[in-house]
């Protein structure tokens, strides 16, 4: 019996299927941990969906801004761009069963002694703290004005938490954050703007798990969402995004001894985004 983490999939079906024959994935005994953004941009995102979604009982995921952009696009906010490959999920005649199930997933978990997030955490969150403040959205996300909280998704502002915060900008914050965060300025500040690699951010850039005394850095935290970082494993962050959309590779980790099992992708895009 184990516990995988598994990085971004972003609808790239079959190298996903070969990692788990790889791992020997016994879904009988084993349970695996999505990082979020489980679709777009690959080819096969409504193979992925349906996969997860059947066997969502050994499966647990956290929600990414891929899968809330899809969400966000379903209801009629945002537009879809190029590069985006939902379509087969809007037009599928399980579609809607897909997308209310994905809307109800969490946006943070935590279990086992890890925390599982797409992005990262501001570091004045302690892990209850974070928690909390996912619930409040996971609430928006399955209630019954579900829509009103789609339509307000969307935006780089505000860019600095407050206990103060109220409606869709503190709603925001927490998504932006939890979904889209990869650094941070030196006085804490979320930037969304430089999405490159860690060492060549600008100076005032830090990545958000080195702020001095962030206060989740008790519990491992496993997170994706930063292709350009890779696989990055320290004592206290575990980030999976290894680029397998882009050429890359798919990592799973074994929780229970932190073993990494990784597969080369083939590159269905050339840039990262």
């Amino acid at each position: 019996m184990a516990t995988y983490a598994i990085g971004d999939i972003q609808g790239c079906f079959g190298p996903f299927q070969q990692l788990l024959r790889q791992i020997d994935f016994n879904p009988g005994k084993d349970t695996l941990w999505l990082t979020g953004d489980l679709v777009n941009r690959g080819p096969e995102s409504l193979q992925v969906l349906r996969w997860v979604f059947q066997q969502q009982d050994r499966v647990q995921i956290v929600l990414g801004n891929h899968d809330l952009h899809l969400l966000a696009v379903s209801e009629g906010f945002g537009k879809l761009h190029r590069s985006d490959t939902v379509d087969d999920i809007l037009n599928a005649a399980d579609g809607k069963v897909l997308l209310d199930w994905l809307r109800c997933q969490p946006l943070m978990i935590a279990e086992q002694g890890h925390a599982m997030v797409h992005a990262g955490l501001l570091p004045e969150w302690s892990l209850d703290k974070a928690l909390r403040l996912a619930e409040e959205v996971e609430d928006g996300l399955s209630g019954p004005y579900y829509r009103d909280f789609l339509s307000r998704l969307y935006g780089n502002k505000p860019t600095r938490w407050s206990d103060e915060l109220k409606g869709a900008e503190r709603l925001r914050v927490i998504v932006n954050a939890m979904t889209r965060m990869r650094f941070i300025t030196r006085d804490g500040e979320i930037d969304l703007a430089y999405k490159g690699e860690r060492d060549g951010a600008p100076d005032n850039l830090i990545p958000w798990f080195e702020a001095k005394g962030r206060r989740s850095s008790h519990t491992p935290v496993i997170c994706g969402h930063w292709s350009a970082l890779g696989l990055y494993l320290t004592e206290d962050v575990l980030a999976l995004d290894s680029g397998c959309l882009w050429g890359g590779s798919l990592t799973a980790l074994r929780l229970e001894d932190r073993q990494t099992f990784s597969l080369p992708c083939p590159a269905y895009r050339e840039v990262a985004a």
